[in-house]
This record gives C-alpha cells, sequence and structure tokens, in this order.
C-alpha cells in the first residue's frame, strides 16, 4: 500500500497535506496510512481511491500476496493428489 499512495500522490502532484484536506483528514494521519503505520476505514478507503481515481483494492490490498497464496494452495494440492494416486 504505501508505494502505491506514494506514486498516486506524487504522480498527482499533491502533497500530503493538499490529500487530508480533500478527504477530510489530518496530515498526520494520512502520513500514517501511506506509511503502512495506520489503516483506513472502508470509507476513508474509498475516498482516497475515489480522489486518485483509482480501484480501492489495488490501493489497499497486497494483491500479490494473495496471488502468491492461491498458487501455494494450489501446488499443494497437486503434490497431495500425485502422492495420493502413487499409494
Amino acid at each position: 500500500m504505501r508505494n502505491v499512495l506514494i506514486q498516486l500522490r506524487e504522480a498527482a502532484g499533491i502533497t500530503q497535506q493538499e490529500v487530508a484536506d480533500k478527504v477530510g483528514i489530518s496530515r498526520s494521519f494520512y502520513g500514517h496510512i501511506e506509511n503502512g503505520t495506520r489503516n483506513p476505514s472502508y470509507g476513508l478507503a474509498r475516498k482516497i481511491s475515489e480522489l486518485f481515481d483509482a480501484n480501492m483494492e489495488s490501493i489497499f490490498f497486497d494483491l500479490d500476496c494473495f496471488r502468491m497464496k492461491r498458487i501455494e494452495t494450489i501446488e499443494n494440492a497437486s503434490y497431495k493428489n500425485q502422492h495420493l494416486s502413487i499409494s
């Protein structure tokens, strides 16, 4: 999340204070969200994603992490099935 928010904000050419003002929070709290030390509420995450005209899931959820877990699950199931059919 951290890198995505920074990249979006810098691409928009705005400061943390400007983002905070537009979504109705303090600059300090937005800084914590951007640094990954605090998580926004669903409503706030939605406001931030709308401000940047970006998909909320792509900003606030580590989609690569979910993909890797899914791949591991598939590989584990495949491995177990191979050993079951050999026995």
